[in-house]
């Protein structure tokens, strides 16, 4: 059985996050930010969404753990940061319904989404430049980077929720990570 392990950035969607992995029939786990990754066995690892970049404790380490990574909002712009993209304030804050174009069909974490979908996200920070080796893979009206994608070191960010009811795919965002973990496994 695949076990992703949900490293929790102190979000307040975090433990939806590992409800949905639990309900596709995932071992999960719900990890403090300050555990050191060498105590965690997972075949993928979820950094969770969060307040800010100053309490993401240890979660920068778990991008060298060797297994496929999800970044979710604040997850996605520590894996832009962490790895020499940049992160700024958005120009839309709060939350809100945001229909995201996806930009080809063919990226493993949302090319099934193709051509757009309607997601629930927070702009109040959002990766405004990808770091070297990422593609931006989904756009938006009201942020240039939506989702962004590395697939050769299996590095992966969405800006929206798919943990949320209000993200018409979400569960699918979720089921392609799993396969993305289990081709690797």
């Amino acid at each position: 059985m695949t076990r992703i392990v949900v490293v929790d950035n102190h979000g307040q969607f975090t433990h939806l996050e590992g409800r949905a992995l639990r309900d596709l029939g995932v071992d999960t786990d719900i990890v403090d930010n300050e555990t050191p990754p060498e105590e965690v066995d997972a075949d993928g690892i979820v950094l969770s969404g969060g307040p800010d970049m100053d309490r993401v404790g240890r979660a920068p380490e778990y991008l060298e753990a060797d297994v496929p990574v999800l970044g979710i909002c604040l997850g996605m712009q520590l894996i832009a940061e962490e790895l020499g993209g940049a992160v700024d304030s958005g120009d839309y804050g709060g939350y809100a319904d945001v229909t995201v174009e996806i930009e080809g069909d063919d990226d493993p974490l949302v090319g099934s989404l193709a051509p757009d979908t309607r997601v629930w996200a927070s702009h109040a920070d959002e990766v405004t430049e990808l770091p070297e080796g990422f593609v931006r893979t989904a756009r938006s009206d009201v942020c240039g980077i939506e989702a962004m994608s590395d697939p050769d070191r299996e590095l992966y960010g969405v800006q929206w929720h798919p943990e949320v009811a209000h993200t018409e795919e979400g569960e699918a965002v979720f089921e392609n990570f799993l396969a993305v973990c289990a081709d690797g496994a």
